[in-house]
């Protein structure tokens, strides 16, 4: 048997600190070569801008040869990708990533990719808390997801009652709560970024004045006393592409780390990177991208946060999560 020497130690030290950090099951096939393609899917929100630019930078060439961006619209598009298996790797909620892992769909959190992006938008300056929402009406997209359990719960820490005190007008995208604001069938809209920015150009553009009257991030913290950090959006996998292409989601994730610090240092370019891909002018992506607080934390990293925001969101109804909160190897 050969003698254990310390420079041998130390060399065997450093190749285990080089292996994927993501856990993998017995039978899974370890690839370290890029895989031959992989798409990543988005919503049109800030998170998406990162994928966009990480593609567009070369920063996923270690990832896959070829890289490709799409995104889904809606949570209906999303849940049916994932139930049809066309989507492997993909930006979602994760109060949504929760109820799929809970509902035994196998999707993982890779990481989280902002620390929230919701705004709520008016053409009237006096609305900047939500208490002065009382007898107003206000746009929320996506139903039943994200933008409106969170808005439910600041309106219950002022004992403000939806509809009875505060009526809410869902929209089935954030453009269209965008037209309901602007043509003043609502007094304030609650948007995501890049929409809000979106918002305030189109308005803008009208002849109108619209601006960000509260930050919801920071009416999250008054309200719960979790602080404003909101970790709204972040990368999924399936369970079974993790099982497969362990060192690729390891690579993916280094990749958006890299793509997050270059998208917050020059926004101007990330823009016109994304600017086709989403769909959007790339002033308005360059605008939004101060207002994303555009991450990339390990969801292990972050699973306290996480779960201060699943309890929170959750205080109506449980299966928002599915049920309870994810077991621990949802948080990768």
């Amino acid at each position: 048997m050969p003698r254990l020497t310390r420079r041998a130690t130390l060399a065997g030290l450093a190749a285990a600190l080089t292996l994927p950090a993501f856990r993998t099951s017995s039978s899974a096939t370890v690839r370290a070569a890029p895989l031959p393609e992989l798409t990543l899917w988005g919503p049109p929100a800030g998170p998406s801008i990162t994928l966009v630019h990480a593609i567009a930078s070369g920063l996923t060439r270690p990832v896959a040869d070829k890289v490709v961006f799409k995104a889904w619209r809606t949570p209906d598009e999303l849940r049916a990708g994932l139930t049809s298996g066309t989507m492997q790797a993909f930006v979602l909620p994760t109060q949504s990533a929760a109820n799929l892992f809970n509902k035994g769909l196998g999707v993982r959190l890779v990481n989280v990719m902002t620390n929230g992006l919701l705004h709520l938008l008016s053409a009237d300056p006096s609305l900047t808390s939500v208490a002065a929402l009382k007898g107003r009406s206000v746009a929320v997209p996506f139903r039943n997801d994200t933008p409106e359990l969170v808005f439910r719960r600041l309106l219950a820490a002022e004992r403000l009652t939806p509809d009875a005190d505060v009526g809410l007008q869902f929209a089935g995208t954030p453009m269209e709560a965008i037209q309901l604001l602007l043509t003043g069938r609502a007094d304030a809209a609650l948007l995501p970024e890049p929409a809000a920015s979106a918002a305030i150009l189109r308005a803008g553009q009208a002849g109108k004045t619209v601006t960000r009257v509260l930050d919801i991030q920071k009416a999250w913290g008054a309200a719960t006393g979790l602080g404003t950090v909101l970790p709204q959006a972040g990368l999924g996998v399936t369970g079974a592409f993790l099982a497969d292409h362990a060192p690729a989601v390891e690579a993916l994730h280094a990749a958006l780390a890299a793509a997050t610090a270059s998208v917050n240092a020059d926004p101007a370019r990330a823009a016109s990177d994304a600017a086709a891909p989403l769909s959007l002018p790339w002033p308005v992506i360059e605008q939004a991208i101060p207002h994303s607080n555009l991450v990339a934390l390990r969801a292990v990293s972050a699973r306290e946060s996480l779960e201060s925001l699943f309890r929170a969101v959750s205080e109506f109804d449980p299966k928002i999560i599915g049920g309870a909160l994810p077991a621990p190897d949802f948080y990768l």
